[in-house]
Parts: structure tokens; C-alpha cells; sequence
């Protein structure tokens, strides 16, 4: 049976993760940590192969990390990624046994997403001032995010060609490089074509290397693809300017999406769809109520509201 050491091992699953699999960059980064811990633990228990682990041994890990104050979601994302792992190995003849095959997952701490009213939302795609190119992008991108619902990854990974103002669609490429169209509603179509006119030319004119212009919608003051982590900044920029007291991601306009999709109305599978969940347990969790929709429907449905 061929046989890998520890490093040969981690760094083929990978690539496996990679080019095979399609997974998401965030899942990559996050297997990738979990796998450089667990093989630290390993090796401080004088192990270095693969097929030397035992199910005792993970056991042990995962134990280690409780002590240690983990989160369930820590520990159930380090279970999957031990998983999966073994599943490559066996599949590839690496490993003759599975000692992860029995590993119980944890459940996960069932949180109630944040997410704006719909004043708060309107406040924060309107904070940006509209007398710069940069403060024109912010509120396309802000606009775009809330109307969209897409995840920031998939935003920041938008091209020119892959939105049509006219039709009011994006074409966005999620988690798996699976394919998806989302709505663009009339605010932010307007803020986009404001945008493409007057700013986004004019941050582009920067770019030092003219010759291969950049073909991302949203760009930074350079002209170059504007990352995730900037968008991080912009979000917590105008949160500051209409509420600090606030403490959000710009994960939370995603979650705000779902939620005013859900409270006026709009079908569960709609919504699912347009997010790009594959399981509709995914998308349940969106489907708590805000008091003032709860006291709406009993105003109107009650004889004696």
C-alpha cells in the first residue's frame, strides 16, 4: 500500500480540496489551520504517519480543544475536515483504516442571525456621500450587498460582464464555483449605473499597469479588485457614521436580506435560492419575525386586534 508522511498527506488532500473538490477559499484557509494543528498534536505524540493515527488519538485532540475553551462550531468544522481527510486517504490507498469514520459531530449552537431593521438598512446604504468616486462606489457596493444578499466573497468576485443593469441581474459564482443569478433591485441598479459612469473610470485611470485593465465591477483607490478584507473596512466606516453601537459584519447585510425578504412575504425557497443554499435547513434559519411584523399580522388577522 503506498504510504504518505504527514506533510505528503496534508499537502495532496489540498490540493485534492482544490482542483478536485472546488472548494470555497475560506474552506481551504480553514482545513488547512485545523490540519497544521492537528499534525502539531501528532507530532508532539511521536507520530508521523497518517495511517498511525487511532481513534483514540483524535479523541484525545478534540478533548484537548474542550479543555481549551473551543467552540461547538470549532469542533464541528475540525471533525468535518478530519473526515473528509480520511475519506481522500482511503480512497487513495493511503491509509488501509478510517479512525475519524465514527467521530460524532457536534451540534452546533443554533444562533439567531443578526440583522438590521429596515430604517437601519436604509441609514447605512445612504451614508456614503455621493461628491467622490470612492464614496459613489461605497454606496453602489453597500446597495449591491443589500439588494443581492450574495456573500462578500462572491460580491468582490463580480466582473463587469457578469451583471446586467438592464435585465436588473448578476450572475455570481458561489461556494463550489457553482453558478447562480441573483435580483438587483432598482436602488442599486441605480447606484451601479452612477458608479460604472462617473467613479469607477475614474479609480481605473490609476491602475499603474494600463495595459491589462481590470475586469472586476467593484475596484479599489488603485483600480485593482477590491478584497474582502476592504469591504470588512467600509462596512465598519459607515456603521461608525450611523450606528456605532452596532457591532456587525458585512455578513449582517445577507442576513438583513433574508430576513425582510422573509417578513414581506417572499417564499422560503425563493429565498433559498436566491442565496445559494444548498439545504433549506440552511435558509430556516432566517425565518424568525421582527416584533413589529409579529404585531402587524395580529392587527390585521385578530377580530378583536
Amino acid at each position: 500500500m503506498n504510504r504518505v508522511n504527514l506533510e505528503q498527506g496534508y499537502r495532496l488532500f489540498l490540493e485534492y480540496l482544490q482542483f478536485e473538490k472546488h472548494a470555497s477559499v475560506h474552506t481551504i484557509d480553514s482545513y488547512k489551520g485545523d490540519l497544521e494543528q492537528f499534525i502539531a498534536f501528532l507530532k508532539k505524540e511521536g507520530v508521523d504517519n497518517w495511517g498511525k493515527v487511532s481513534h483514540l488519538l483524535i479523541r484525545t485532540f478534540l478533548s484537548s480543544l474542550v479543555a481549551a475553551s473551543a467552540s461547538r462550531s470549532t469542533l464541528a468544522r475540525k471533525v468535518s475536515c478530519l473526515r473528509s481527510l480520511y475519506v481522500f486517504l482511503m480512497r487513495e490507498g493511503y491509509v488501509d483504516t478510517n479512525p475519524a469514520r465514527n467521530l460524532s459531530l457536534p451540534k452546533k449552537e443554533r444562533r439567531t442571525p443578526k440583522f438590521l431593521y429596515i430604517e437601519e438598512a436604509k441609514r447605512l446604504v445612504e451614508a456614503p456621500a455621493l461628491d467622490t468616486p470612492l464614496g459613489v462606489r461605497d454606496r453602489a457596493l453597500l446597495e449591491t450587498l443589500y439588494a443581492s444578499g450574495i456573500r462578500v466573497s462572491e460580491c468582490v468576485g463580480l466582473n463587469l460582464g457578469d451583471v446586467d443593469l438592464r435585465l436588473g441581474t448578476a450572475l455570481v459564482y458561489g461556494k463550489g464555483s457553482k453558478e447562480r443569478y441573483v435580483l438587483l433591485g432598482k436602488k442599486a441598479c441605480e447606484s451601479l449605473r452612477l458608479y460604472l459612469e462617473r467613479a469607477r473610470p475614474a479609480l481605473v485611470e490609476k491602475r499603474p499597469d494600463q495595459t491589462h485593465p481590470s475586469a472586476a465591477l467593484f475596484v479599489n483607490y488603485r483600480g485593482g479588485r477590491l478584497s474582502a478584507r476592504s469591504v470588512r473596512r467600509i462596512v465598519d466606516k459607515y456603521i461608525g457614521q450611523v450606528a456605532a453601537h452596532l457591532s456587525i459584519s458585512p455578513h449582517v447585510l445577507r442576513h438583513t436580506f433574508a430576513t425582510h425578504m422573509l417578513d414581506e412575504g417572499a417564499d422560503l425557497r425563493v429565498v433559498q435560492e436566491l442565496l445559494g443554499h444548498v439545504n433549506l435547513s440552511s435558509t430556516q434559519m432566517y425565518t424568525h419575525t421582527t416584533k413589529e411584523r409579529l404585531a402587524r399580522v395580529y392587527a390585521d388577522t385578530h377580530p378583536r386586534a
